[in-house]
């Protein structure tokens, strides 16, 4: 019913995401563009989109920087500005509070961000493909990044070339591992290497043990620098709210977790779920 408005509403967005014209993007005059109330508008925007229309600007925007910074050597602040962003420091803390680094950071390291493409109601989905498999336990020394989002603990390993500094090389495979905290109620996880790859020790690692067992295999589809972590996202969604019901598993004990090695620039990762039958 209202998606003829919010189409009309994502376009004029897109249309000023660089040098917007001063209050064509505030509630009022969306909401006006729109042809509904303020109250109603941000209603429908929010269910349709999954955001707010000031939640989606931004995220918008510094996609589209980033974007930008990956093709160019433009300075920072000039493609922030050109985007909206009235000071390099009002950039760097929306930056910083979007994917936990700096964007200087992430310029050098280049490592894969969670990117905003436009809305659309057409969403594509490539499903991944999956094969069940029996592992042999083995360990993994890792960082623990409890108490932050998985997009923003990558971040930071990669921007800060953990993986390297534990095993000299740029080549090692990186392991994600998580589990769910019941205390907490959030997600305990973790970063690192095989254990056997660690050449230089870290007083800030621990060793978590991978138990041996069955496990669902998943191999998200291709992606790019920019998609790779909504991708990644999509499919954990796809895992839990389509594949393991409709094949009779459930989640065993365990970690699960998630490997690939970042250097290789593929943009592709194999997610391992421990299961049993249902």
């Amino acid at each position: 019913m209202y998606r003829e408005s919010i189409e009309k509403v994502i376009t004029l967005i897109e249309s000023e995401l660089k040098n917007e014209k001063t209050g064509v993007l505030d509630n009022a005059s969306l909401a006006r563009f729109a042809g509904y109330s303020e109250y109603h508008f941000l209603r429908i925007f929010k269910s349709a989109v999954g955001l707010t229309p000031a939640d989606y600007i931004r995220k918008r925007r510094i996609s589209e920087i980033v974007r930008v910074m990956c093709v160019s050597h433009r300075p920072i602040s000039d493609i922030a500005f050109e985007y909206g962003f009235n000071s390099k420091e009002n950039f760097t803390r929306a930056f910083v509070n979007e994917h936990g680094i700096l964007p200087t950071d992430f310029r050098c390291a280049d490592c894969s961000l969670r990117l905003y493409g436009r809305f659309s109601f057409e969403k594509e989905t490539n499903l991944p493909t999956s094969t069940i498999a029996y592992l042999k336990g083995f360990y993994v020394t890792a960082y623990c990044f409890c108490g932050s989002s998985p997009n923003r603990a990558w971040n930071v390993y990669n921007a800060s070339s953990r993986s390297r500094a534990l095993t000299d090389t740029d080549d090692a495979v990186d392991y994600g591992v998580m589990c769910w905290n019941t205390e907490r109620k959030a997600l305990d996880y973790y970063i690192g290497v095989k254990r056997e790859l660690v050449k230089n020790s870290d007083k800030n690692t621990v060793d978590l043990f991978i138990s041996s067992g069955v496990y669902a295999v998943f191999d998200t589809p291709p992606a790019s620098q920019h998609t790779f972590a909504e991708v990644i996202s999509e499919t954990w969604d796809y895992i839990y709210r389509k594949w393991l019901p409709e094949n009779g598993f459930k989640r065993a004990k365990g970690y699960e977790f998630e490997c690939y090695a970042e250097q290789s620039r593929l943009y592709t990762e194999r997610i391992f779920v421990p299961i049993e039958k249902e």
